[in-house]
């Protein structure tokens, strides 16, 4: 069966923004969202937004993506969470969401995802629940951490426990940051050059796919081939790196464990960037503090869950969001 065409929410129209629920103290305005929706098979067949407000529609999910992406690096796992509307938004600097006026740090993507989420809450009725992957995995602790009222439950996806530069990949991270300065450093045209050149783009590609199927593989080339170099420009990339490489999902375990937020975690085996025990440590912790966390462990996947194993995420998803009620 195809997939329903996911629609582009337009802001003022499909939802507020800012949403009225968003105090923001940010001393320049949020950029305007650019946000897929990817309808319920209960509300693909109805155009109107009032099949979003009834008492009885599932609660809504909010996934972001992670560093380089854009909302087509979710799309299976949105298509496949068949009973309820999911929300993609694109991080700023990254797919059509500008960066903001001010510096791109982790201030300001957390501003953008808690008024993402009021916007949902608003359009909806009903608080979603928000899930990340990999870098939007750290996005989404902090954001949360910071207001837990903006969701009904946090889902992290292939977690960032432990500092890049600490972990076993912390020669490639090393090398990784080497990668970035020079596309700051570079002439404009040079750096666009470096940045999206397609042999890097692949050697990325390759270090992170660790599925042994090959067409599993060559779509996985294929999305990054074509959306990993979707950015705004060379000074948001570099920004949104520094924010990637300084912060974890560890730094919000405290503020975690006192929100009372119910908490999911999926992390693969194989996973050299986010390692598992890395996610096992920072679940005990979390019990260890009283949180209520499930951890779900896919084994002979690595970082790429949304593209190798995007049915058994989306299956985690909706186990966890029904549990929400």
């Amino acid at each position: 069966m195809p997939f329903p065409p996911s629609d582009r929410l337009v802001p003022g129209e499909d939802l507020p923004w800012p949403p009225p629920a968003h105090s923001d103290p940010s001393p320049a305005p949020l950029p305007e969202p650019a946000i897929w929706r990817y309808p319920g098979r209960a509300s693909a067949s109805s155009a109107s937004q009032a099949s979003l407000t009834t008492a009885v529609a599932p609660r809504p999910v909010v996934l972001i993506h992670g560093f380089r992406g854009d909302h087509h690096g979710l799309e299976l796992i949105a298509h496949d969470l068949r009973r309820r509307d999911v929300w993609v938004p694109d991080l700023p600097g990254f797919g059509r969401t500008p960066p903001p006026a001010r510096d791109l740090d982790l201030d300001a993507f957390t501003a953008h995802i808690r008024a993402v989420c009021s916007a949902c809450e608003a359009a909806t009725g009903q608080r979603p629940l928000l899930a990340g992957h990999s870098f939007g995995s750290v996005l989404v602790a902090h954001a949360v951490a910071q207001d837990p009222e903006i969701s009904a439950g946090l889902a992290l996806l292939s977690p960032i426990v432990q500092p890049p530069l600490e972990g076993s990949a912390r020669a490639l991270t090393q090398l990784t940051r080497l990668y970035y300065a020079a596309g700051r450093a570079l002439p404009s045209a040079a750096s666009r050059t470096l940045l999206a050149h397609p042999l890097i783009v692949r050697a990325m590609s390759e270090v992170m796919a660790t599925s042994p199927d090959r067409m599993t593989r060559s779509f996985i080339h294929d999305q990054h081939a074509r959306h990993f170099s979707d950015y705004a420009d060379r000074t948001s990339l570099a920004q949104a790196y520094e924010v990637s490489t300084r912060h974890t999902v560890a730094e919000a375990a405290p503020g975690l464990a006192a929100s009372g937020q119910p908490l999911l975690v999926v992390a693969g085996d194989s996973d050299l960037i986010a390692p598992l025990e890395a996610a096992r440590e920072f679940v005990a912790e979390l019990r260890g503090r009283g949180a209520g966390v499930d951890l779900q462990e896919l084994a002979g996947v690595g970082h790429l869950l949304h593209y190798e194993r995007p049915h058994q995420v989306s299956g985690a998803l909706e186990e966890f969001a029904a549990a929400l009620g």
